[in-house]
C-alpha cells in the first residue's frame, strides 16, 4: 500500500457498530475534532427509513404474522420466544440462515446488522445504576468489584440524559436515582389506581410512569439531530419518522456528521484487530466487504468497541497475536466469561375492575414501572437469593369481542371498549459466572471465514429462587389492589431473551480477574476501548443502555485527555 492509500485508509478513531453505544461514540469523538471512522457490519440506513413506520394493521399482510414456513428457513432461533419476528420488524432483524451461531446451552441471541443496529428497535426503557448495584460484587463476595461507583458517572448520566431526552418522574429513591426528566407518560387512571392501592399494603414499592427515551417535549437547542415530540402512536420498534425516540440514525449520527469528521462504511465485517508488537498498541483493524468480498485494513490512534456484547468480544478472541494467543488484551482468561441478562418469562395478568365509565386519548408508549424493592437494606433482606428484580407493566381497556362473532355484531363489538385488562413482566437480575461463557469454534467457520459463535450459559440456583418471589411480589401487589381473576405464570427463559446480554470483556480494578480499567481501557492495549455491554461487572435489574451510553461518553472523554497528552 502506497503512502497516499494509506493515508486514506486512516483515521484518528475507529469505532466498530453503530448502535446504542457506537453511535454516542462516534458523537462525541467527531465533536472533539477526531476524523471517525464508524465500521457497520450491516446494511445502511438513513434516518426516515423505515418501511412499515405508517402502515395500518390491514396493511401488513397475513395479519402481521410471519409463516411457519418462512420462521423455519430464516428465523428459527431469533423467533423462538414466538412474538419478536413479525411482518411490522422483520426487516431490523438478522436472519438465522445467514448468521448462525452454536450452543451448548440455549442462548436467545437476539440481533440485527444495519446502521442504527437495536438502538431502532429497543424498549427505551432508561434507570440510572445506583452504588446498591455498584457495590453489590465486593460486598456480597461475587465475581469481582466493580472499579467505579456512582459518584464516577453521575455527571455523565446527567449528560447523556440532557442529550437524549428521558421522560419520568422523580421519586427520591436510592435504587433507581433521579434523573434529568422531561414530563412523563402520565399514568392512566386504572395506573394511578393501582399504584395508590400497592402504596398503602407495600409503601417500599413504588409504581411509577417509565422513564423512557421519548421526547414528550422537544427542545430543538437541546435535543440535536433530527428529531421531534412523540405522537404516542406506539409503532415504535418500527422505527420511528418523527426522531420522537432516541435511535443512533436519529440522533448520534446526524450530529456526528454535521461535524464534518464523520466516515462509515456499511457492510463492513470486522475480522480482527491488529496489534502491533513494536507500538505494542493496536494499529487498525481489519475487514471484509460483505458486498463485494474485498478484505481491508483501517488504521487509527484509538479504536472503540461497541458490536454489541457478544460481537466485540467475538471480535476480540479471534484478534489473536504472538502476544496474545488466546484473544486481545486476555491476558486475565476472562475474555467471553461471566455473560449475563436479565432474566423473565415470569409475570402476572388481571382485570382491573371500577373504571368502565372511563377511557383515554392515545397510544402511550409506555405504562408503569415498579423499580427493585428486595436486598437494598437490612429490612429488605431476603435469606433465599441475592439481588432482585423490578417489574414493567402497563393496564389498557382491552375489546371485548365474542368469539363466534359475525357481520354486524362483529362491528359493533369492535367499538364497545371492554374492562381495563393489566399485565406485568418481573425482570430479574443474573449474577456473573465465569462457567456461563461464549467463545469461538475456530474448526467451524461461516461464509465470510469468521469462526462459529458458541454460547454456553444458564440460569443457576439463585435466579431460581429469585424467580419464584418475582412471581409472589407481584400477586401480593395484585391483590392488594382489589384485582380480579389473577394470573400468574413463570415460564423459564434462556439467557438472550431479554436482550440485555452484557459481560464477557469486563471493567475491574486488577488486570489479573478482568479484561477493562474503570475508564472502559483495556489494561494491556491502551488504545482500545470498550464501552456496550460487553464492559459490565454485574448486571443490576435496570434496563442497561442509559448506563452505556454514560460510560461510553466519559470514555470519549477521558481517552481524547490522554491523546492530548499524547499518552495514546
Amino acid at each position: 500500500m502506497s503512502i497516499n492509500d494509506q493515508k486514506e485508509f486512516t483515521f484518528d478513531a475507529i469505532v466498530i457498530g453503530s448502535g446504542i453505544s457506537g453511535g454516542y461514540a462516534a458523537m462525541e469523538l467527531c465533536k472533539k475534532g477526531l476524523k471517525t471512522l464508524i465500521l457497520e457490519r450491516g446494511r445502511m440506513v438513513k434516518h426516515g427509513e423505515y418501511p412499515t413506520a405508517s402502515k395500518d394493521p390491514w396493511q401488513l399482510p397475513t395479519q402481521n404474522k410471519v409463516s411457519n414456513d418462512e420462521v423455519e428457513e430464516h428465523y428459527f432461533k431469533q423467533n423462538r420466544l414466538n412474538w419478536w419476528v413479525n411482518q411490522d420488524n422483520k426487516h431490523w432483524i438478522n436472519k438465522d440462515s445467514d448468521y448462525d451461531y452454536d450452543e451448548v446451552e440455549r442462548f436467545d441471541w437476539i440481533r440485527g446488522h444495519h446502521v442504527g443496529g437495536r438502538s431502532i428497535m429497543w424498549g427505551k426503557h432508561c434507570y440510572r445504576w445506583s452504588d446498591i448495584d455498584f457495590e453489590a460484587n465486593e460486598k456480597e463476595g461475587v465475581a469481582i468489584d466493580w472499579p467505579i461507583r456512582y459518584k464516577d458517572i453521575e455527571p455523565w448520566y446527567d449528560y447523556v440524559e440532557t442529550f437524549v431526552g428521558v421522560s419520568g418522574q422523580k421519586e427520591g429513591l436510592r435504587q433507581v436515582p433521579d434523573g434529568v426528566f422531561l414530563p412523563p407518560f402520565e399514568l392512566n387512571c386504572a395506573e394511578q389506581h393501582f399504584r395508590e392501592e400497592v402504596a398503602k399494603v407495600y409503601p417500599e414499592r413504588v409504581v411509577t410512569p417509565g422513564r423512557v427515551a421519548h421526547l414528550t417535549e422537544y427542545d430543538p437547542e437541546t435535543h440535536k439531530g433530527l428529531r421531534g415530540q412523540c405522537q404516542s402512536r406506539n409503532r415504535c420498534w418500527r422505527g420511528c419518522p418523527y426522531g420522537a425516540y432516541f435511535s443512533s440514525v436519529s440522533s448520534t449520527i446526524p450530529v456526528a456528521e454535521e461535524t464534518g469528521n464523520l466516515t462509515i462504511r456499511a457492510n463492513s465485517i470486522v475480522s480482527e484487530i491488529v496489534y502491533d508488537e513494536t507500538s505494542k498498541k493496536a494499529s487498525g483493524v481489519k475487514i471484509k466487504d460483505s458486498e463485494t468480498g474485498e478484505e481491508f485494513e483501517f488504521f487509527s490512534r484509538i479504536i472503540f468497541c461497541n458490536a454489541s456484547t457478544v460481537g466485540t468480544t467475538a471480535i476480540l478472541l479471534n484478534s489473536r497475536s504472538k502476544r496474545f494467543p488466546n484473544g486481545l488484551g486476555n491476558d486475565s482468561g476472562e475474555l467471553g466469561h461471566n455473560i449475563m441478562d436479565h432474566h423473565y418469562g415470569m409475570g402476572v395478568s388481571a382485570l382491573v375492575p371500577g373504571f368502565e365509565d372511563t377511557y383515554y386519548k392515545g397510544r402511550k408508549p409506555v405504562g408503569f414501572y415498579i423499580p427493585r424493592f428486595t436486598n437494598i437494606d437490612k429490612k429488605t433482606k431476603k435469606k433465599e437469593y441475592k439481588r432482585g428484580f423490578g417489574y414493567q407493566g402497563g393496564i389498557s381497556r382491552v375489546k371485548n369481542i365474542p368469539e363466534d362473532a359475525i357481520g354486524m355484531e362483529l362491528k359493533n363489538s369492535m367499538f364497545k371498549p371492554g374492562p381495563y385488562r393489566l399485565g406485568m413482566t418481573c425482570f430479574g437480575e443474573m449474577l456473573p459466572y465465569h462457567e456461563n461463557k461464549m467463545f469461538l469454534n475456530f474448526d467451524k467457520k461461516d461464509q465470510h471465514g469468521i469462526p462459529t459463535i458458541t454460547f454456553d450459559a444458564k440460569l443457576r440456583e439463585n435466579e431460581m429462587k429469585l424467580r419464584e418471589d418475582g412471581v409472589k411480589c407481584a400477586i401480593e401487589m395484585l391483590e392488594a389492589a382489589g384485582c380480579e381473576e389473577i394470573k400468574s405464570y413463570n415460564n423459564l427463559t434462556a439467557p438472550g431473551a431479554c436482550i440485555h446480554e452484557m459481560g464477557t470483556a469486563r471493567m475491574g480494578h486488577d488486570p489479573q480477574t478482568s479484561i477493562l480499567n474503570k475508564w472502559n481501557q483495556m489494561h494491556e492495549v491502551s488504545n482500545i476501548f470498550v464501552t456496550d455491554g460487553a464492559c459490565m461487572t454485574s448486571s443490576g435489574t435496570q434496563n442497561p443502555s442509559i448506563t452505556y451510553m454514560a460510560l461510553t461518553a466519559r470514555a470519549v472523554d477521558f481517552a481524547y485527555k490522554q491523546m492530548v497528552k499524547g499518552e495514546i
